[in-house]
């Protein structure tokens, strides 16, 4: 919920996320019916949208209860369903008509007549396949009716698999990524044993060669393109980051955006933005071709603490990170006022009424009063590392 409040907060225009059943990210947490209620709430509060992911392969096992499920979905005004199976996007297009089915990315959508299909199955809006070259996504739209809207990924993780349609993870661990369990197989070290002469050649993550996780999609110095070649929704990856990268990433796209829409240029300072979450170094994915693969070019930082409220005092901030009295910090926040600006860290106080004085935040979680210093809710405070090697403090 906390990264939902963060999406929102800095800038998205919707979320997505799954429920505790027929999602494809089995391994989180996910929302339960209350907090599905209190996501949608969120969401709608704000005037944002609030999208549920159903996206798995299903077996009919697990569709016994499906019914039950999309009945409170639609309760909650679910602005959207993202689902990849064809039978289960008849069924809810038939027997849901107002609750909106969006295609999801899984089903591999890569030419018109897939795309018109869909329309004519009753889809409101289609999750282009990664593999889209600009050329062909302006293709697809000149051929669809302009009332089912395209959307695309515009950053984050890209899989090795043709829109995410991986057996390795099942082959390694039984965890079938088709089914929501991925275990990220792609992002393990493997050794590579040459045939000519007996030769092994060992690949590691740590020089750049990935064997089969490769760059991370960027795309915030392309949006004019990926906008006029007719994409209304631009989707960010995120559902497994932490807050920090959420905020980091959200806020660079909303502030590129909006220049974006002004037919202003994307200022450098938030095309820089995005290097500040990890990353495995950034190309434009098929957007313009075959990606080409680039170095890594994190800047690692460490996410030290989130600002939960503001007061006359000061603001409080939820320790994440080890810091300490005179630390130098960076400020992230979805308000431009505190662009680039930094903080020094006072004597802080303890929060539980003793007003205790600490000069090293060292509990995770724990909440301090930074007297002074005033800061909107959902800011964060942040250090550069020198480098990758450089251990946290």
């Amino acid at each position: 919920m906390r990264r939902l409040d963060v999406a929102l907060g800095y800038g998205a225009d919707a979320v997505y996320l799954a429920g505790k059943k027929l999602g494809m990210r089995a391994a989180c947490k996910n929302f339960d019916n209350a907090e599905l209620k209190a996501a949608s709430l969120a969401a709608h509060s704000q005037g944002k949208r609030f999208y549920v992911t159903v996206n798995i392969f299903p077996f009919d096992d697990d569709l016994y209860e499906i019914d039950e499920y999309l009945d409170y979905l639609a309760s909650l005004s679910t602005d959207g369903i993202i689902v990849s199976d064809l039978g289960l996007i008849a069924h809810i297009t038939k027997r849901y008509p107002n609750l909106p089915v969006h295609v999801s990315t899984q089903a591999n959508v890569t030419n018109s007549e897939t795309a018109r299909l869909y329309a004519n199955l009753g889809a409101s809006r289609i999750v282009l396949a990664r593999e889209l070259s600009i050329e062909r996504i302006a293709e697809i739209r000149s051929k669809l009716d302009k009332r089912v809207e395209l959307e695309a990924f515009v950053h984050g993780a890209m899989c090795i698999s043709y829109s995410g349609r991986c057996l390795l993870s099942a082959y390694i661990s039984g965890r079938s990524a088709n089914r929501g369990e991925c275990n990220q197989a792609c992002r393990m070290n493997f050794e590579i044993k040459g045939d000519m002469a007996g030769e092994q050649l060992e690949f590691v993550e740590d020089d750049g060669t990935y064997i089969f996780g490769g760059n991370d999609l960027n795309m915030i110095e392309h949006l004019d393109d990926v906008i006029n070649a007719g994409v209304t929704s631009l989707k960010i990856e995120g559902r497994v980051k932490s807050e920090y990268y959420v905020g980091c990433i959200v806020n660079a796209y909303r502030k590129a955006l909006d220049a974006v829409l002004r037919g202003d240029k994307v200022d450098k300072v938030f095309a820089d933005e995005v290097a500040k979450a990890p990353n495995r170094g950034f190309n434009t994915g098929f957007y313009y071709g075959m990606p080409e693969r680039k170095p890594t070019n994190a800047e690692y930082y460490d996410f030290c603490g989130m600002v939960v409220k503001n007061t006359k005092a000061g603001c409080v901030v939820e320790m994440r990170n080890r810091f300490k009295t005179g630390d130098q910090l960076e400020v992230l926040s979805p308000d431009d006022k505190y662009l680039n600006s930094t903080v020094t860290i006072p004597v802080m106080q303890t929060t539980d009424g003793e007003k205790s004085e600490v000069t090293d935040a060292k509990i995770t979680l724990q909440r301090l009063l930074l007297p002074g210093i005033n800061l909107p809710a959902l800011s964060m405070l942040r250090r550069k590392r020198e480098s990758v090697n450089q251990p946290r403090v």
